[in-house]
């Protein structure tokens, strides 16, 4: 394969959109800057590119807003006053990896803040990591498990969760000292919150995600 270069990146490129692409830091930050791609996802790692212009299934965006819920949810239960829930923003360490997860969750006061005539991305040089992200899979369940989460062990992310929507299921890692992930029980992120709790709630998805956030938020009051 030959590198994408910047003057190649194009919406009517469907191996571009479709699979990861050799190309170069820069290609990735033209990506990220071509204003006809805004509504895409962008990813960058090792030599490679990702541009995903897929529109969000009914399933994705269902669980999608879930999220939110469950993390107010969570936090209100917990006294937790300041958090901050960013969907879809691209984190980046330049030369390193780029990308633009689901959900990118900031816990505690000290999260990015944009200043006028910088770029709309969180540099991780600049910031401190997220103390979680998260992938919803409907489609992209083998890239979010194998591509992605190495990119955001990569990026040391502490926390990554996997939402499988055709299993039923949520995948949780914690990053180890070895700079690899490992799947875990418990949430570190959301101390104490287990992991299952959020399978079980992803079950009963189909009857709406306002029943299924009154019904994780009966779950949760007694932990």
């Amino acid at each position: 394969m030959t590198t994408v270069t910047s003057s190649s990146i194009s919406l009517l490129d469907n191996t571009l959109i479709t699979q990861w692409q050799p190309a170069t830091w820069e290609d990735y930050i033209a990506a990220c800057e071509d204003r006809t791609l805004e509504s895409a996802r962008i990813f960058f790692y090792e030599g490679y590119l990702l541009i995903d212009m897929g529109n969000e299934g009914i399933n994705h965006a269902r669980f999608n807003a879930l999220l939110t819920m469950v993390f107010v949810l969570w936090f209100t239960s917990k006294g937790v006053q300041a958090f901050d829930d960013l969907g879809g923003c691209v984190i980046e360490k330049p030369k390193v990896g780029g990308g633009a997860p689901d959900r990118v969750l900031y816990i505690g006061e000290d999260f990015p803040q944009w200043q006028e005539g910088e770029p709309r991305r969180i540099n991780l040089d600049n910031w401190r990591v997220p103390d979680l992200v998260c992938e919803i899979a409907d489609t992209t369940l083998a890239n979010d498990l194998d591509e992605k989460k190495r990119l955001y062990a990569a990026l040391k992310i502490p926390e990554y969760w996997v939402v499988d929507i055709k299993g039923e299921r949520v995948l949780a890692f914690r990053l180890q000292d070895n700079g690899k992930y490992q799947e875990c029980d418990f949430s570190g992120a959301l101390e104490g919150l287990p992991i299952s709790l959020l399978s079980e709630t992803l079950k009963i998805l189909s009857q709406g995600n306002g029943m299924a956030a009154m019904w994780f938020a009966q779950q949760i009051a007694g932990l």
